[in-house]
């Protein structure tokens, strides 16, 4: 059995993933950057070791540092959380040699659905809808150009490797083929390291649907049902709600066994995603495979009741699952807000600095997965968001006036937040019908932000003043690293070294 968990990431994930090890008397391992420091997952967690210098490529990309940890704590697994090394095949391989049992799934799955063009034929292969598209990766102007012409515009060029809306460009018109393919090899190749790209057919007004399964290692798989992600900026989710407003109970049911086909056809374990595009009429196809825990994972455990994470120790402990699909049920209505330091008023500007003050939301049906506190300055090197806050309600409409007065209990000063922006998210009419898809931002940018008087001069004044005061907080935080430093006796800085 399972007895000490190396928490291979930072921040929130870090800390959610060490409390329910907690709870299941399981003691914990941090890795951290000398940006992180004084982070909270560092001073949660049982002990903790300095892998590398700030940038994640020196630190939590570094495979050797965070086994050299694992072997020093002598951590018996490592959990990856998401982001990272969450979904690197090499890297749960690698653990299997060196005998650490990886809290996910083995490294042909995530090879397989990591793929992208790989993840669409086993798809087919499975008998789950897939966008119509190429099987194989489009390499010329030509090709891509014979290829539309049969699908049909709109199209969307997309990475293999890819994710977060990088290596994806929206095609409408012929001539912009050429330049649209040139952009999207480029950028994956920066993002991935592999510019392979493919096609497929835009589906207008798309809504983004996942469903969350978990699978163990012999053979039984379920779904726990589906999450609403159609609340995007720029590919990025910032709103999701389970149950999604937009599916009946016929057609969830479709997709649920659909997502579990797709699991068993990669001989999945752990926890994955399955996520779906779905249209007005209610068609849907598979999108892709995410191989690890997901950022919106608290809003299926509250409306299902079950830990995730403790269950995907379960797995790894070779636990056969404790339920089936007929056991489980949705009740009530959750949602969650990602909160980000940045500034949605000037082009969502990152806004790293010190917190001064913090306020968490508090009540009945409230949630908040977060890691900074009051006189933590935040790195300027990962990710912008800095908590997650999850309600819980009976019913939708409960569970968005909740959201509303949990933001707006919600303070943080120190520096610019999200919270007035998913404030009015949950305000706009389009939201709280439930008649939203992917472009909802766009739609009600003018409702959400606000319409400018200047013609877009006052937009490029905010984007020169937002630089301006980005670099001088970039100035700040090199000069405040050295001063939070950790209280406890073991975690003081000059008793570490790089391992």
């Amino acid at each position: 059995m399972i007895k000490k968990v190396l928490v291979a990431n930072r921040g929130e994930i870090a800390f959610r993933i060490m409390r329910s090890c907690r709870e299941m008397g399981i003691s914990t391992v941090a890795v951290y950057s000398e940006a992180d420091r004084a982070a909270m997952h560092v001073r949660y967690a049982d002990e903790a070791y300095l892998i590398g210098p700030a940038p994640s490529a020196e630190s939590y990309l570094n495979i050797d540092r965070i086994i050299e940890a694992a072997r020093k704590a002598k951590a018996d697994a490592i959990h990856p959380g998401y982001g990272f090394l969450s979904e690197n095949a090499a890297f749960s391989e690698r653990c299997s040699k060196e005998g650490i049992e990886f809290i996910g799934p083995g490294p042909d799955a995530i090879r397989q659905m990591g793929d992208k063009i790989t993840a669409r034929k086993t798809m087919i292969a499975a008998g789950v809808p897939v966008v119509p598209g190429t099987v194989e990766m489009i390499t010329d102007y030509n090709e891509a150009l014979k290829t539309i012409r049969e699908i049909g515009l709109p199209v969307m060029i997309k990475a293999s490797a890819g994710g977060g809306g990088k290596g994806m460009r929206l095609v409408k018109r012929e001539e912009d083929i050429e330049s649209s393919l040139r952009g999207a090899r480029s950028e994956a190749k920066t993002a991935f390291g592999d510019d392979a790209v493919y096609i497929e057919k835009y589906i207008e007004s798309p809504h983004h649907i996942e469903f969350q399964i978990l699978a163990d290692k012999h053979g039984n798989a379920v779904h726990l049902f589906e999450r609403e992600c159609s609340v995007q900026r720029r590919h990025q989710k910032v709103v999701e709600e389970t149950p999604s407003p937009l599916l009946t109970p016929e057609v969830r049911a479709e997709m649920g066994a659909h997502a579990v086909a797709a699991a068993k056809a990669c001989n999945y374990h752990g926890a994955g995603t399955i996520e779906f595009i779905v249209d007005d009429q209610l068609n849907y196809y598979f999108l892709e495979m995410n191989t690890r825990l997901q950022v919106e994972h608290p809003i299926t455990e509250r409306v299902v009741g079950v830990d995730l994470v403790k269950e995907m120790i379960n797995i790894a402990n070779g636990f056969e699952l404790p339920f089936k699909q007929d056991e489980l049920k949705q009740s009530g209505h959750s949602i969650e807000c990602r909160i980000y330091a940045e500034d949605p008023d000037r082009n969502f500007m990152p806004s790293p600095g010190t917190i001064r003050h913090i306020s968490e939301p508090l009540g009945l049906g409230v949630r908040h997965d977060g890691y900074v506190y009051e006189g933590y300055t935040i790195p300027i090197y990962y990710d912008p968001m800095i908590s997650k806050l999850i309600v819980w309600a009976g019913n939708r409409e409960e569970a968005i006036n909740r959201m509303s007065r949990a933001l707006e209990e919600y303070k943080i000063t120190g520096v610019k937040t999200s919270i007035p922006f998913l404030a009015k998210i949950m305000e706009a009419e389009a939201f709280r019908s439930g008649k939203y898809n992917t472009h909802f931002i766009e739609e009600n940018s003018e409702f959400l932000f606000g319409k400018p008087d200047c013609d877009g001069v006052c937009e490029d004044i905010a984007l020169i003043s937002a630089y301006l005061e980005y670099t001088s907080r970039l100035q700040q935080v090199h000069l405040s690293e050295n001063v939070n430093k950790p209280t406890s006796r073991w975690k003081d800085p000059q008793r570490f070294a790089y391992i």
